[in-house]
């Protein structure tokens, strides 16, 4: 009797469990399947996805002179490429410093961190230190980024405009070869701040061995790395928390975080921090460096006591350390 009641119930179960389902999930009258499904354009940006991608070649083309000494020429440079990966070209602009003199030179890509748009000027977070390189031999490039200096408009996406600092470090490093003295080895990066981001990320994204220098880097994972800073905004963040809010319904933020991905990195690295950094404090270092040690990356930690987030008092025994690191990975 027990069994002929459970081959009577089971279909019950199923028709009511097949209703159930069919009532829940129908969608309503007149409706599109497809319009459902929320776009996701900047699925092309995850650090895995670019790190599959085949950066464009652009032409650096060089353009007025910013300043001129006897050990080097500094002019300012555009490139036109595809910060989205679609046929709509834009225009970086930026500064490079050549050094005078014979022969050719190794070259060290620099990344500012953060400035207002309304105070920037070519050069603005990297010019002091590509100054010391310049006087002893090395060709400095320092991108403007989309929005800045002379620039085009940034994506109106602030994430997407994150994102494609990434493209066009990446696009500058891949065109380096159309700087006529360059000579044709040597690589290096230089990043400060949200710039250390940036290198840090590209080096993930390259996997090259671009040996590189990072003074105070943000090293955290991203969003937190964003939020750090949320007090700075005239509104108080909400615009931004809007945002993220939007982009974590969206995207898995782990795949945009450089966190994740530290084992990609290739590249000798030197760190330089002080510990009275308020903007970047010396523990997110600290961790950043055990986290690449973890990671069996070549890294070197220069700790400067009491030094603020551009490395003052001690700007000099940074830069010098900065010198002896590029000057020691030449072929």
């Amino acid at each position: 009797m027990k069994k002929t009641a459970i081959y009577i119930l089971i279909p019950i179960v199923f028709i009511l469990i097949g209703w159930f389902a069919n009532t829940a999930y129908r969608l309503p009258k007149n409706s599109n399947p497809i319009a459902q499904i929320k776009p996701t354009p900047l699925l092309k940006y995850t650090i895995e996805n670019l790190s599959n991608t085949d950066f464009e070649t652009a032409e650096i083309e060089i353009g007025e002179i910013l300043s001129e000494s006897d050990k080097f020429t500094s002019y300012k440079y555009t490139m036109k490429f595809s910060p989205d990966f679609s046929e709509n070209t834009k225009t970086v602009s930026g500064m490079i410093n050549i050094p005078k003199g014979e022969g050719s030179f190794p070259v060290i890509v620099m990344f500012r961190g953060f400035v207002s748009q309304e105070s920037y000027l070519t050069g603005v977070g990297t010019k002091p230190s590509a100054k010391v390189f310049a006087e002893n031999g090395f060709i400095t490039i320092a991108p403007d980024f989309l929005g800045y200096g002379g620039s085009d408009k940034e994506a109106s996406d602030i994430f997407e405009s994150r994102f494609q600092t990434y493209v066009t470090a990446a696009v500058t490093l891949k065109s380096i070869s159309s700087i006529e003295k360059w000579d044709g080895k040597n690589i290096f990066i230089w990043g400060h701040s949200n710039g250390g981001q940036i290198a840090i990320t590209t080096l993930e994204i390259t996997g090259a061995v671009y040996p590189t220098v990072l003074w105070a880097p943000v090293g955290r994972p991203f969003p937190a790395s964003v939020l750090y800073y949320i007090d700075e905004a005239e509104d108080g963040g909400k615009y931004l928390i809007s945002q993220l809010a939007d982009f974590g319904n969206t995207y898995n933020a782990k795949a945009y975080s450089l966190t994740n991905y530290l084992d990609k990195i290739k590249a000798p690295i030197q760190i330089n921090q002080g510990t009275g950094d308020t903007a970047v404090p010396f523990w997110w270092s600290d961790d950043l460096v055990k986290k690449l040690k973890g990671k069996a990356i070549d890294v070197t930690y220069k700790k400067y006591p009491g030094a603020d987030h551009n490395l003052v008092p001690s700007w000099n025994a940074a830069i010098e350390n900065s010198l002896l690191f590029f000057n020691s990975h030449k072929e």
